[in-house]
């Protein structure tokens, strides 16, 4: 189980987004991990995790509105003669927990597969795609292409992310219902607050 040493300097609720990041990591082994949550200097937000003492940083932007569409690394890599490409595909995130909450499972994501002592090289979109099905399982986010057509989850959600990171999980503990997604996403039973949707 992780242990989150926690510090927000947003205005963001302590409270609310501690349960959030602390619902998403009960499953996995980390020990502690510390957790800064603060406003950027001007980007509309990033993340850094450092190996070595799991540190996690959250920086996102006060000038930010919400919804926001974040665009991401979930799709598939495609060819197109000799050339290959990856279509944008972008996310709803309804409010800043949303989006500090999918950077969190984004570097959570980097930490387990070093933990599974995976090679931690090029891992984005599996980092994207970590944090992307946990939010459309858990709030009903929804991907759409950049001009906002919905995204099948088959489109995108067609890796077995968490057997990838088995060896991180805490095998002491019993999974929590929110931490019980199987390996599709379509598979998956709607969480207790019956807020599932593939795609809207």
């Amino acid at each position: 189980m992780a242990r989150i040493d926690f510090g927000n300097t947003t205005d963001l609720s302590d409270v609310r987004l501690l349960a959030l990041c602390h619902e998403a990591a009960v499953p996995w082994s980390l020990g502690r991990i510390t957790l800064r949550v603060r406003y950027s200097r001007g980007a509309d937000f990033s993340g850094t995790c450092f190996y070595a003492d799991r540190r996690i940083y959250i920086n996102l932007g006060r000038h930010l509105e919400y919804p926001y569409r974040l665009h991401t690394n979930l799709a598939r890599t495609r060819t197109a003669g000799r050339q290959w490409y990856k279509p944008i595909y972008t996310l709803d995130l309804e409010d800043g927990y949303q989006l500090a909450l999918f950077i969190f499972l984004h570097e959570l994501y980097h930490l387990l597969v070093k933990r599974a002592r995976r090679n931690t090289r090029q891992k984005e979109s599996m980092c994207d795609r970590f944090a992307a099905r946990y939010l459309v399982w858990r709030f009903g986010a929804a991907v759409r292409t950049v001009k906002g057509n919905p995204v099948s989850c088959d489109e995108w959600d067609f890796q077995d992310l968490e057997g990838f990171v088995a060896a991180a999980r805490d095998r002491r503990r019993r999974p929590s219902t929110a931490a019980r997604l199987p390996t599709r996403l379509a598979d998956a039973p709607p969480p207790s607050d019956g807020q599932f949707k593939l795609f809207v």
